[in-house]
């Protein structure tokens, strides 16, 4: 039931929009003046505000101003004095509408229902959020992981260009979304291009976009990766894959901060921190001639190494219980546990596939292992399947 706080100095103004909210099924609170209203804000958790602006102790415009500075809950103002000025006012500091006394009723209860509503989808967003936030922790303890979770916190803040190198299964894009999500670019895209994935003759589309009809299948004009990400983070994964005419590209891209799509001739600026990862050794590639040098130093401004599994069996421990975790929550599932004999076990295999491996062997023996994971589930279901 959702909990609204009405004030207002006029006592048959606050009962008769009690007796119509309670009616409506909200629990109601009534305050008398701004002081007293303020005072019951900061104690309680309401979903609104219902707040008249002319009152004794505290007026109403003074009460918005201290309720916004300790929650986010929307403030219905209402006032019998109302002006399109004091109105504006009151938007500016915070409130969520205004309403004139003798208030409407219907337009009162359908206000009031949106700005729950409302708070009600910040509140998923920001959960969502969260959710969102977690799946892309760093877990671990190991004092490479520490040194590597320190560096992204001083690095995340700029806007400098990372090149992030490690094995398959490392976990080199959560290094990428962390420096993401650790800056000030966070609240704009974060767009990934897995460059190996992506064939040769259409790495520069999916970069760049293209113009209507400049190539057969260009049936409309489509913004590319570069202009997408603009504001935010473009992740280009698997750098080393990459063709060489589209590093000439990027390359450009990166020195002037504009790209032109694919049959266009207009340049488009773009404003967007470029974060690259790769399983190559790219000081080899650039020997043999797969890779520009001045790409390359382009990109590495700041180098991360990512330890592979193998350097930090320490965390398996740690990993395993997040991914059982993981797993049994978004199977619907009571939480698996595993002995501590299963976890020496784990520590003894050489991990070729890292941390990706790890989590598809935590899958498979939730699936076909005890209630808890023991050494004999792991003789029986990991053992014939490793490599190396």
């Amino acid at each position: 039931m959702p909990k609204i706080l009405v004030a207002d100095d006029e006592s048959s103004i606050r009962r008769t929009i009690k007796d119509i909210l309670e009616f409506e099924k909200y629990d109601v609170e009534l305050a008398s003046n701004g002081l007293e209203a303020y005072e019951l804000f900061e104690a309680n958790d309401f979903d609104a505000v219902l707040l008249d602006i002319k009152m004794p102790e505290l007026d109403g415009i003074e009460a918005l101003e201290k309720m916004m500075k300790i929650k986010d809950v929307p403030v219905i103002m209402i006032s019998g004095h109302g002006t399109i000025e004091t109105a504006v006012e009151a938007i500016k500091k915070g409130a969520y509408d205004f309403i004139v006394k003798p208030p409407d009723l219907n337009r009162l209860l359908i206000t009031l229902r949106n700005a729950i509503d409302k708070t009600d989808l910040i509140s998923q967003t920001k959960q969502l959020k969260k959710e969102v936030d977690k799946k892309y922790e760093i877990i671990g303890g190991n004092s490479k992981v520490i040194d590597l979770k320190t560096m992204i916190g001083k690095v995340a803040p700029t806007n400098a260009r990372v090149l992030i190198a490690g094995e398959n299964g490392t976990g080199k894009e959560l290094v990428a979304r962390q420096l993401h999500l650790q800056s000030e670019r966070s609240k704009s895209p974060f767009i990934e291009v897995n460059c190996a994935a992506i064939p040769s003759e259409l790495i520069e589309s999916q970069l760049f976009g293209h113009e209507k009809g400049s190539f057969t299948s260009a049936v409309k004009q489509r913004k590319g990766d570069f202009e997408l990400a603009n504001g935010g983070t473009l992740f280009l994964d698997e750098v080393g894959d990459m063709s060489l005419s589209a590093q000439a590209k990027v390359l450009r891209a990166l020195q002037e901060n504009k790209i032109m799509r694919v049959g266009g001739e207009k340049e488009i600026s773009v404003d967007v921190r470029v974060i690259a990862a790769t399983n190559k050794d790219l000081k080899s590639e650039i020997k043999a001639g797969r890779f520009r040098e001045d790409l390359y130093h382009r990109l590495s401004v700041i180098v991360f190494v990512v330890p592979p599994l193998r350097e930090r069996k320490d965390d398996i421990k740690l990993l395993a219980t997040h991914f059982i975790e993981q797993i049994s929550l978004a199977a619907g599932k009571k939480t698996g546990k595993i002995s501590d004999d299963a976890i020496e076990l784990l520590k003894t295999y050489n991990w070729t596939g890292n941390i990706r491996e790890l989590q598809n062997v935590i899958e498979r023996l939730l699936i076909l292992g005890s209630s808890e994971i023991s050494s004999d589930d792991i003789e029986k279901f990991v053992k014939p399947l490793m490599i190396g």
